[in-house]
């Protein structure tokens, strides 16, 4: 059963619970701003509602914008990167802590740019380094053991969602991807098996960790 919360793209969540009905399973669909204190307890409400508990919380909400000049980065930009990437997650974790199953997952999406850095990127970079740094932390917080929680983060590399073409420019993107050992960029299928394996017993030795879907790309730390 699965809580879809998604910002703008009626028609693309529509088809996901299609999906996920087709197979017999409930799906609860809710578009709102991450960033609204007002959705994220709107967020919570309706779990209680529909599910009373859950046993995963994947924190995957994001945006970017590319600036070739650092100085082209206004603070209003900044402020609304780190609300979305940053913020928004924080308050929905502590929001949905109480609602977590004893053994549940908390996986966090952060990106290879929190270890090699994007100068393309540079607030993004900032916000995803703060996703690390969460992750990390929060393993080893004492609310998190004495429930027997999990948290751990993926880091995709190059992959081609929508976000991608709707920042980068043609010629930004012509060789996109292509500076790792498997010389192209990923699909987000790839992704997701990490993101189940996270969510499952499978991983249940497994806290505190990133995994790196980057296509072969080494990275400090």
């Amino acid at each position: 059963d699965i809580i879809l919360v998604h910002y703008q793209s009626d028609q693309d969540a529509q088809k996901i619970a299609d999906k996920i009905l087709k197979i017999g399973r409930r799906v609860l669909v809710l578009a709102g701003d991450i960033v609204d204190s007002a959705f994220i307890k709107k967020i919570v409400t309706e779990t209680i509602h529909i599910f009373k508990k859950i046993d995963v919380l994947i924190n995957n909400a994001g945006e970017q914008h590319v600036h070739q000049h650092f100085t082209d980065i206004s603070s209003s930009e900044v402020i609304r990167t780190f609300e979305t990437n940053f913020l928004g997650m924080f308050k929905l974790t502590q929001a949905m802590l109480p609602l977590l199953n004893q053994h549940g997952s908390i996986i966090n999406t952060t990106s290879i740019t929190a270890y090699a850095g994007s100068p393309l990127l540079i607030d993004y970079a900032a916000t995803k380094g703060a996703i690390l740094s969460f992750t990390r932390s929060l393993a080893q917080n004492e609310d998190i053991l004495k429930h027997q929680l999990r948290v751990n983060a993926v880091a995709p590399g190059p992959i081609w969602t929508p976000l991608i073409p709707a920042t980068f420019t043609s010629a930004q993107l012509k060789d996109w991807g292509e500076n790792n050992a498997l010389k192209r960029a990923g699909q987000p299928y790839e992704v997701a098996p990490s993101y189940l394996f996270l969510a499952t017993n499978a991983s249940e030795y497994v806290t505190g960790q990133t995994i790196h879907v980057n296509g072969g790309e080494i990275v400090n730390g």
